[in-house]
């Protein structure tokens, strides 16, 4: 079996992606050149591993198996690139998880600098509030807020955010603006439907050790749509001081005045394999976005 790993670089994200198109549109190849690595795939494995029809792709029960383990060889030879130097330094692509508003408050405000430093460098990002799984899903990090979790993963703390409650103005002057903790109950609450430990809101220092629980009518799967419904004038969520801090300046949000949960810190960490941490390209967008957030 004769293996060409570009090849099975480029099988990975026609089954991730579902289609020829999407990838050579995402590395800018033509679609030809696509079909042509997957026909040498199937050919040196001897069997077919993706499915064609008018309805799209499907990957056969081979197809299966080769991305459980592909991920694996890929991952290998990017460490041995590192290792012997070669690679040309930063550069490809790093697939990167995070919440929205991490993307929103931390990365994307970061990645025009980061590519300007890294012309070669790539960035392969999904959103998603709850921990992705890194082998199944072949991510480089995710990067994370509150406490690290993963006993095979290498946890690295990048830094420190803040968030506080955020509501429009008209929605306090209509339903008045909570100063205390039995106060705030009182209000429409947004909460989130996928990640119950979300719901528990950590209290400023000074204020105790322990939660408030939040609960309310709006319930939402993702702290981007919570800051969408919040924009709406929906009621009262927890944000990012970073990422509500624009909406402030134009007026559109102002901070709700309970002291107990107002500029709470919130340790930010990058998730990975061990692995990973070797590769140029990872350890460049690690040092970027914690020297971003020492910077403030």
């Amino acid at each position: 079996m004769n293996l060409q790993l570009d090849d099975l670089d480029l099988f990975l994200r026609v089954a991730a992606l579902g289609s020829l198109s999407a990838v050579a549109r995402e590395r800018n190849l033509a679609v030809s050149q696509v079909s042509r690595a997957l026909s040498r795939l199937e050919a040196s494995c001897g069997r077919q591993l993706v499915q064609r029809s008018t309805h799209g792709l499907r990957l056969t029960d081979e197809g299966h198996a080769l991305r459980e383990l592909a991920p694996r060889m890929v991952d290998l030879r990017d460490e041995l690139q590192a290792s012997l130097g070669e690679g040309g330094g930063v550069a490809g692509w790093v697939r990167v998880s995070a919440s929205g508003a991490l993307l929103q408050g931390l990365i994307a405000p970061s990645l025009p600098e980061l590519q300007a430093r890294h012309p070669a460098l790539r960035l392969d990002l999904f959103t998603d509030d709850r921990l992705a799984d890194l082998v199944r899903d072949n991510l480089d990090l995710a990067i994370r807020t509150g406490p690290p979790v993963g006993e095979h993963l290498l946890v690295r703390r990048l830094g420190w955010l803040s968030r506080s409650l955020y509501a429009t103005p008209a929605y306090l002057a209509q339903a008045g603006t909570p100063d205390t903790l039995d106060a705030l109950r009182e209000h429409r609450l947004i909460v989130s439907n996928s990640v119950p430990q979300m719901n528990r809101w950590a209290l400023a220092e000074g204020h105790g050790e322990g939660h408030f629980e939040a609960d309310g009518p709006l319930r939402v799967d993702s702290s981007a749509g919570a800051l969408a419904l919040v924009l709406a004038g929906l009621g009262v969520a927890r944000v990012l001081d970073r990422v509500a801090a624009p909406w402030v300046a134009r007026g559109a949000l102002q901070r709700v005045p309970v002291a107990a949960l107002c500029g709470v810190p919130l340790a930010v960490h990058a998730v990975m394999r061990a692995e990973r941490l070797r590769l140029p390209k990872v350890r460049a967008c690690l040092d970027h976005w914690a020297n971003l957030l020492a910077g403030g």
